[in-house]
């Protein structure tokens, strides 16, 4: 937002590298806020769908 406009503004650099850098930032930290519970998530659907399977192969 503001401060890239600004440090973009201060420097003369117009490159677009520098408005990706907080996304991949703010990226980074949802990743590491959330990985546990999306871990939880996807174990429990990779376990209901086996569960799936099997209960349609009769054993």
């Amino acid at each position: 937002g503001i401060a890239v406009t600004l440090f973009q503004a201060v420097t003369s650099i117009r490159d677009m590298t520098l408005t990706i850098i907080p996304k991949l930032l703010a990226l980074g930290v949802v990743m590491l806020l959330f990985s546990g519970w999306i871990l939880q998530v996807l174990l429990r659907f990779t376990v209901e769908i086996f569960a799936l399977i099997q209960s349609v192969g009769g054993k």
